[in-house]
């Protein structure tokens, strides 16, 4: 089952932020762009013995505002929010 309940269609501006618990201290980081796609796609782990032997994960695929195409792993500590697009905001 998905982590990530909302979807959100193509086009759509978010901002991902995203934690990674280090012992005492979380580090965070926040990604904006377009939505691309979501979907479920399996990884490599053959261990996993999950559906098709395979671990599947939360990709969510973003279009930042340079181009640059970004594939995030979405897990529990991952918020996303839909922001407003440049045009909106002029």
């Amino acid at each position: 089952m998905a982590l990530h309940t909302t979807t959100f269609q193509p086009e759509t501006r978010v901002r991902v932020v995203q934690q990674m618990p280090q012992g005492d201290r979380v580090w965070t980081t926040a990604t904006e762009g377009a939505v691309v796609r979501y979907r479920q796609a399996k990884t490599g782990s053959w261990f996993a013995h999950g559906r098709d032997d395979k671990l599947w994960l939360d990709r969510l695929e973003l279009r930042r505002d340079d181009g640059e195409l970004v594939t995030l792993n979405l897990d529990q500590y991952s918020v996303i929010e839909e922001i407003a697009s440049a045009d909106d905001a002029a």
